[in-house]
């Protein structure tokens, strides 16, 4: 297969020694605070850990995690950027018992690259300094091969079915005014991207359900604990509509994932990583709904994930309120207030 005709571009500029955008900066600030998030987990995760293929598969991940951290740390570095505090030992107790048996982890990681993945194939078309694009694409090859490795083993080991199968067409056809039913008249199957999209959905939110449920079992917090039972009450519900939707096609969904939770009460993590990771979860939610929507044709479909987005926007919103009033949530870059400037003179 050939590859696109390179464009010869000469060009006496640095592309090193160029300020960085606000893309390049929120996208690269975004990737240190996640992934030092990841480094807390995924090192927990190790401490209690048999199957020799997962163990491998987090060690993998941990020491991509390390990496993007320590490229992030220096290209901020040249730029006199202050590091972002993120997450640190601090906030991770790796003596704690154990809180997930080890199926749990590969599906954990599989949520986890897929967020990575929403953050750099984003940044990719964004960025535009040499260093910071190369480090964007490694970063989402990378996870790509990861992606590969999860889902090897969520096969091979049979934890996972694949996506539901649907015949083949005939013939190419045009859609009729019917198309977009969903609550009277003739309402047409579910087309082969809202299945997809369902099927994601699924599998992101069992995944979440599993881990708040865990969080709500240890967090410290009472407030933080009710906030988290909401949140579990929620995505078991939307869960449920989404299941329904499936089954009433006769095709398959993802399980639930609550039983790979052990009964352990004691925390690994500290209450501001918790929350933290429920917020950055649910956030990745509202994204999962926009790309639902977008490929979405039927209107009860679009009503399910309009509500679905109202709810989940008023849980984060909740959770992020905790985290400033406990000085918990790191203030992005931001643009000059030129207002406030003019005011002061």
């Amino acid at each position: 297969m050939e590859t696109i005709k390179p464009i010869k571009i000469s060009s006496t500029k640095s592309n090193t020694s160029e300020k960085l955008t606000s893309a390049e900066m929120g996208k690269l600030w975004a990737t240190y605070l996640g992934n030092s998030m990841s480094k807390c987990i995924l090192s927990y995760y190790l401490q209690h850990v048999e199957d020799e293929d997962i163990k491998t598969l987090l060690e993998n991940a941990l020491k991509l995690s390390v990496e993007f951290m320590k490229t992030t740390e220096d290209i901020f570095k040249k730029e006199n950027f202050p590091i972002p505090k993120g997450f640190s030992d601090e906030d991770v107790n790796l003596g704690a018992p154990r809180l997930f048996e080890d199926e749990y982890y590969v599906h954990y990681l599989k949520y986890a690259a897929k967020a990575g993945m929403s953050i750099y194939n984003v940044a990719v078309p964004l960025v535009h300094r040499k260093d910071v694009k190369e480090f964007f694409i490694y970063c989402m090859d990378s996870t790509m091969a990861l992606i590969e490795q999860i889902n090897d083993i969520l096969m091979n080991k049979g934890l996972i079915i694949k996506p539901p199968i649907i015949p083949v067409p005939d013939k190419v056809e045009f859609v009729h005014q019917d198309f977009l039913n969903g609550f009277f008249g003739h309402v047409r199957p579910l087309h082969a991207l809202e299945i997809a999209h369902l099927y994601d959905n699924i599998e992101n939110n069992v995944t979440s359900k599993a881990l708040i449920m865990a969080f709500s079992q240890v967090v410290k917090s009472e407030k933080i604990r009710k906030l988290f039972i909401v949140g579990k009450e929620m995505t078991h519900k939307h869960i449920e509509q989404y299941m329904e939707k499936l089954h009433n096609e006769n095709l398959p969904s993802p399980s639930f994932l609550d039983h790979l939770v052990t009964t352990s009460t004691f925390s690994p993590f500290s209450d501001k990583l918790m929350l933290f990771h429920k917020i950055d979860m649910f956030s990745m939610k509202i994204r999962a709904f926009g790309n639902s929507a977008a490929v979405n044709g039927r209107h009860d479909m679009g009503v399910l994930y309009a509500k679905s987005l109202l709810k989940i926007s008023s849980f984060v919103e909740d959770a992020a309120k905790i985290l400033i009033e406990n000085g918990w949530m790191e203030q992005p870059p931001y643009a000059v207030n030129r207002d406030k400037i003019a005011s002061e003179k």
